[in-house]
């Protein structure tokens, strides 16, 4: 199944369960309800995903249990997030291996790697597998920044196709079109930027909150796109109070919070994370039963073809 790099792809969360297992059946609920709501990709094992917790193993079931869930329907994406190159390597053979059909790739972990370190990086990774590759480029969270002069380099590589753009400055995105001319294509990492990126021509949304509302999300991205711009403002304004629960450092917590509000999920969490608790908690409460209150009507999103 080859990839589009268009359209709204959820990073999930993984689900555990009370004991620190993974809740397949939870798990499963919620992929079909990204499938349903009408997702063009499901991305494992990213920040939301508690990648940094997970054992191999356990990312090789997540995998082998989401290309049974979604059963062919919209490829499975796995985030690479490692500290040296060869285990970045490894992990990239040891996903395509288990049935992934893309990466979604981050730079050096931890290392502050210089330019042309992170440039010989990605190209390394990108050597080693046949999957499409999209780049993480969040300087933000992670104090790297891929310049749009790194990005030409390594688009020599033919399967470094796209990035997640979470520089949080929209103009990046026209300057990524002028520049490469759709040769890479864009999609969204910023929540509470994404309508703003799609109306300058971002091709898709990587989003958080579509764990717990994806019907809305989607929503949002087609309406965008088929130019129907104030219908999508119109659930983007709603919907923004919980898509800055996305923009957070307890992120997770918040997002499996608003899950449990919506059916999707639970709030365990892996250790050392713990779920909310105190003022905090009933703070990020009270948004999500303010946005139930008020949840729109949805138009009939789904009939849109792009």
């Amino acid at each position: 199944m080859s990839i589009q790099w268009k359209g709204v792809m959820p990073a999930v969360t993984t689900k555990f369960t009370a004991d620190d297992k993974l809740d397949f059946n939870m798990f499963e609920v919620n992929v079909k309800a990204q499938l349903e709501a009408g997702v063009s990709g499901i991305i494992l094992g990213g920040t939301l995903g508690e990648a940094s917790t997970l054992l191999q193993e356990e990312k090789k079931e997540l995998i082998q249990e989401t290309i049974n869930i979604v059963n062919g329907q919209v490829p499975v994406i796995m985030n690479i997030a490692e500290q040296t190159t060869r285990a970045a390597i490894l992990a990239a053979n040891e996903a395509e291996k288990n049935g992934a059909k893309g990466l979604m790739l981050l730079p050096p972990m931890r290392y502050n790697a210089a330019s042309h370190e992170t440039v010989t990086y990605f190209s390394e990774i990108a050597k080693s597998t046949s999957l499409p590759i999209m780049i993480y480029n969040n300087p933000i969270d992670y104090k790297i920044e891929v310049t749009l002069d790194m990005f030409e380099e390594i688009l020599k590589f033919d399967n470094i196709q796209a990035v997640k753009e979470s520089t949080r400055d929209i103009s990046n995105v026209t300057r990524i079109i002028n520049r490469f001319n759709g040769r890479l294509k864009i999609l969204s990492g910023v929540d509470t930027l994404a309508l703003e990126s799609i109306f300058m021509g971002s091709d898709g949304w990587v989003s958080g909150l579509v764990d717990a509302f994806p019907a809305e999300t989607v929503a949002i991205f087609k309406l965008a796109k088929a130019g129907r711009a104030e219908e999508a403002l119109a659930i983007y304004r709603w919907f923004l109070p919980l898509l800055e629960l996305d923009i957070n450092p307890l992120l997770v917590q918040n997002i499996k919070l608003a899950e449990v509000a919506t059916g999707l999920g639970t709030e365990y969490v892996r250790a050392p994370r713990l779920p909310l608790h105190g003022a905090e908690r009933e703070r990020v409460l009270a948004i999500i039963n303010e946005s139930l209150r008020t949840r729109p009507t949805l138009p009939d999103y789904k009939s849109i073809v792009l």
